[in-house]
This record gives C-alpha cells, structure tokens and sequence, in this order.
C-alpha cells in the first residue's frame, strides 16, 4: 500500500510504498524510457543527484532509499531487496526499464535481471560485484577496524572509515579526495550506520538468488555496460571483469581517478558514458 505522493517544485513525484513492516521512499520525475537507479549500500538515493540532474531531462528516471538507507524505514531483520524492487516497479507500472546500480545495488539489479528479465531492457552495474563472487586476498583496508567500531558503539569512527574504505579506496589518502564528495557521502552513510542496517538486514539477506549471478551471467540477454574507478580495490575491478566479459556483449568503462562511487567523483564522464550506451553508442 502506498502512502501519500507529493509533487515537488521542480515537478518530481515523492512518495512511500508500504511493504509491510515499513515503508520505502522513491522519487520519479522525466519523461521517455524508464532508468532505475539503485544505490550503493553504504549511502542513498542521493548519490545519484547528478545523474537525475541530467538524466531526467530525456527519460523517465526513478530513484528510491532502499529500507534501512534515506528516508525509508529502518529495518529490523533481514529482508529481500529484489522482492522490495519488484514491489516497487510493479506499484509504478513500470513494463520495463534499464536499471543502474552501484555495488549492492548493482549486485540487486543483476540478481533481479535474471528473476524478471521480462520486467529490464538494459543494465548498467557500477562498482558491482555479482552474488556468489569469491573475493579473493584480505579485505579491503579498515574493514575489520570498522566492524569492531560499530560493534562498540563508536558510530562516527564507523562512518568515517567507510568512506575512507569506499569513497577514498586503498590507494589515496583522504586529502587526495574532493571534500565535498566525502562530505555528501558521509551525510548520508550515518543513517545506515545508525540504523545498523548491514548488520541487521544485508550481511545475511532474505532469499538470496539460488543458482547466484556469477554463475549465470551468460543468462543475461540485455544490453549491459559495466562501470569501475581505476582507484577501486583490485577486487572490485576483478568482478568488473568478470561480469564484461561473462554477460554476452558487455561493455565496460574504467573510470580514472575514481574509486567506489564514480559517478559522484567524475559525473561529467560517467554521464557520458551512460548516456553514450543508452543511445546504442
């Protein structure tokens, strides 16, 4: 069940689907073939400000806080983001749509592409690593520091070494960084943070996909363009590479400079990019 829509002065569609135990936000707004962005798991919706700057100009575009993240409802136990994407598209009528997804939300959109190919007609995964991927080596820098922060209580130690593992990577230093990409993903990652909503609801999801992505990506019969920062843990770039060259015709594009979230750190050039697949280039 829906909650109440507004429209706001720049004459987007805001509103919450209930799903349950709690309510997911989305925004809509454009006209022209559907883009659906899902964000990374470690911010929101409003990582993509400057694509649904540019991108709305020429299609329809909507973007949503997964639960957990933004606006939308915290979470208590785990959950399925598909199934909550499902509920979403189905609920705005959408027939089909190309979605774009930042490493979890990557993750989701490629899992969801291969549950409802009927539903997508093209794919852009940015950062994404598909399920049932091996990583491979230790983890990434601070990981361990920053589980054991949260587990203590220390959640703004947390946050800060979150985006110093995703937005800055393991090869720079803070400095190196644009402070005002740090800043807006920091803004945004307390909330999950505070929520503690990996813990409660991603490290162990709801229904994962069974077989997982990483074996079927051959299965994947849609237009498909895979995003990476050259600054992004080797990993990350391994499963970029995996996923170009395992889903038929995949195009890939590394981004330099960047490290986990490209499109915050160089828009202008992965606006380019995305746009440039979209046209069929």
């Amino acid at each position: 069940m829906e909650q109440a829509t507004a429209t706001t002065s720049t004459g987007s569609t805001t509103g919450f689907i209930g799903l349950g135990d709690g309510k997911m936000y989305y925004e809509m707004a454009g006209a022209g073939p559907t883009l659906v962005f899902t964000h990374a798991g470690f911010v929101d919706s409003r990582m993509w400000d400057d694509q649904w700057n540019a991108l709305t100009k020429r299609y329809r575009v909507i973007r949503y806080d997964m639960r957990g993240y933004g606006k939308s409802d915290p979470v208590k136990a785990p959950i399925s983001r598909r199934a909550d994407l499902y509920r979403l598209l189905k609920h705005l009528q959408v027939q089909r749509a190309t979605l774009i997804g930042c490493s979890m939300g990557g993750e989701i959109s490629l899992d969801f592409t291969l549950e409802h190919p009927e539903l997508v007609s093209g794919l852009v995964l940015v950062s994404a690593v598909p399920s049932g991927f091996q990583m491979q080596g230790e983890p990434p820098p601070n990981v361990m520091s920053m589980m054991e922060s949260a587990q203590k209580g220390d959640l703004e130690r947390a946050s800060e070494l979150q985006i110093e593992i995703w937005v800055d990577g393991p090869f720079r230093q803070s400095a190196q960084v644009d402070p005002t990409v740090r800043q807006r993903a920091a803004e945004m990652n307390r909330i999950p943070v505070n929520n503690q909503t990996w813990a409660k609801a991603d490290m162990q999801p709801l229904n994962p996909l069974n077989p997982p992505a990483v074996g079927r990506l051959k299965e994947v019969r849609v237009p498909t363009l895979v995003i990476a920062g050259a600054m992004d843990d080797p990993e990350i770039l391994r499963a970029a590479e995996t996923l170009a060259t395992g889903i038929p015709g995949a195009k890939k594009v590394i981004i330099p400079n960047t490290a986990h979230v490209p499109n915050m750190e160089k828009p202008a050039e992965f606006n380019q990019a995305v746009e440039g697949f979209l046209k069929g280039g």
